[in-house]
């Protein structure tokens, strides 16, 4: 994978108006280039200056006498290798108009600059040695953080906490395959045989290490992506309560009259620093209303495809048909019994709920008393509150990918030492496991796999 010779450019700001924007140069000759469109307001060359010094002046348009000023913008000049790409940069801020930015952006390609791919910047930064490829997959992570947990662990990768653990498991492996290899290649060196329990010790603690990562992932894209969430319940238990709770607003109608909600009201809303993607449905019940009841199917639709649930229970009531045929469609879903009204006399069964769910909570969803717990409840029942970004965790399914892949080479080694075969069969899986992590962190992956990581950022990063 070669370093590409020419220089790129592109706006790296929002494709939004806002009160600043940026044009990025970045490659060799990006200071000259941005030297034939920038012009100092006290004549100074950007071509001369040192790195990490900003210049003020104005952008023109290239080529036009006399010139012809675009609009004043500071120049901040970046010298390689001590720059995001590891290549000379230049970044030129304006005001930050999109009509105005494309005209700074023109001028630039028409200076010299060839237009920037998505994610180009951050490849030359990988490219040039100035992050491995798990801290540029972290890069766009950063970018779409939803919540405070999901920026941590963002920018824990950024930080390289995943591809650290990753190289201590690798250096393991490398250890173990080159002593196996001296001794299967230089018997006359009296070099001796490793222990099988100590080889066995040690392939099993970077695979345990593999499974820990894997069984992480799916609590980490929670993080990440989000989950689909749906509120149910019986009517008037307080579901349009909770969800006017949780978003912040009046976002669901909530009368004493049943039946109030009939088609799904959805908000998206962090709880803790879990993104859930909510949706308040129609009371579940029996009903003649044909609008009610197109209502109620929708919610059962919902429930069956949800990734969590809030099921809501009047605490002040005994436990219906209803709830009881609710409780009944729950099974295996992950769900969070949420035992509204607490303020109220208790008339609940609740060793039945314990009997049913991982997790349940007193709440009152109109005095907010409770949301605390609920928020620890979410955390435990989705395994977020298990995350320790300092540790390192996968975040993409190439990530997860290569892990696995490692992993089960590391299986194919144990199986060969305990079923009796030749020390070269377990060498051979280990060098595939190796292989894998090298695939995870980059340093041994192809073209295909880089341009793929790329192709999902966005121009200008």
């Amino acid at each position: 994978m070669e370093q590409k010779a020419s220089a790129i450019a592109a706006i790296s700001t929002a494709q939004a108006p806002g009160g600043i924007g940026v044009i990025r140069i970045s490659g060799p000759g990006a200071r000259q280039i941005a030297g034939r469109v920038f012009v100092s307001a006290r004549g100074q060359k950007i071509e001369e200056i040192p790195g990490y010094t900003a210049l003020y002046g104005w952008v023109c348009r290239f080529g036009s006498q006399p010139e012809e000023r675009i609009d004043e913008a500071v120049a901040t000049v970046f010298v390689a290798p001590h720059s995001y790409t590891g290549e000379d940069v230049v970044e030129l801020s304006c005001h930050g108009g999109l009509y105005l930015l494309r005209r700074v952006l023109d001028s630039v390609l028409a200076a010299g600059a060839s237009p920037a791919g998505p994610g180009e910047f951050t490849r030359r930064a990988f490219l040039n040695g100035k992050m491995d490829l798990t801290q540029a997959e972290s890069v766009m992570q950063l970018i779409g953080a939803q919540g405070g947990q999901a920026l941590r662990t963002a920018r824990a990768g950024r930080e390289g906490t995943l591809y650290r653990r990753i190289q201590g498991s690798r250096e393991q492996l490398l250890t173990i395959a080159a002593h196996l290899s001296a001794w299967a290649d230089y018997p006359e060196e009296d070099i001796p045989q490793l222990d099988e329990s100590s080889l066995k010790d040690s392939l099993q603690s970077v695979q345990d290490d593999l499974t820990r990562l894997l069984d992480q992932f799916d609590a980490g894209r929670v993080l990440r992506e989000g989950v689909d969430t749906v509120i149910v319940g019986r009517p008037n238990v307080g579901k349009s309560t909770l969800m006017n709770l949780l978003a912040g607003c009046e976002r669901s109608i909530v009368t004493e009259y049943a039946g109030t909600t009939r088609d799904i009201v959805e908000e998206t809303v962090l709880l803790g620093g879990v993104p859930l993607r909510l949706a308040d449905t129609a009371g579940l019940r029996e009903t003649n209303d044909p609008v009610e009841s197109i209502g109620v199917d929708r919610a059962k639709d919902r429930l069956n495809t949800a990734q969590l649930v809030l099921a809501v229970f009047d605490s002040s009531s005994p436990l219906t048909e209803e709830d009881q045929e609710l409780i009944s469609r729950l099974s295996g879903t992950p769900a969070v019994a949420v035992i509204n009204k607490s303020d109220l006399k208790q008339k609940i069964d609740i060793k039945y709920i314990n009997d049913k769910f991982q997790q349940y909570v007193y709440i009152s969803a109109r005095s907010g008393d409770g949301l605390a717990e609920l928020q620890q409840a979410v955390e435990q029942l989705l395994h977020t509150a298990d995350l320790n970004p300092s540790e390192g965790i996968l975040f993409t399914e190439r990530q997860r990918d290569t892990a696995r892949r490692a992993k089960e080479r590391l299986e194919e080694a144990m199986d060969a030492l305990t079923g009796g075969m030749t020390l070269d069969a377990v060498t051979v899986s280990v060098e595939s496991a190796v292989s894998a992590l090298l695939e995870l962190t980059g340093e041994r992956a192809t073209n295909e796999v880089v341009d793929t990581v790329f192709a999902h950022f966005c121009v200008g990063k």
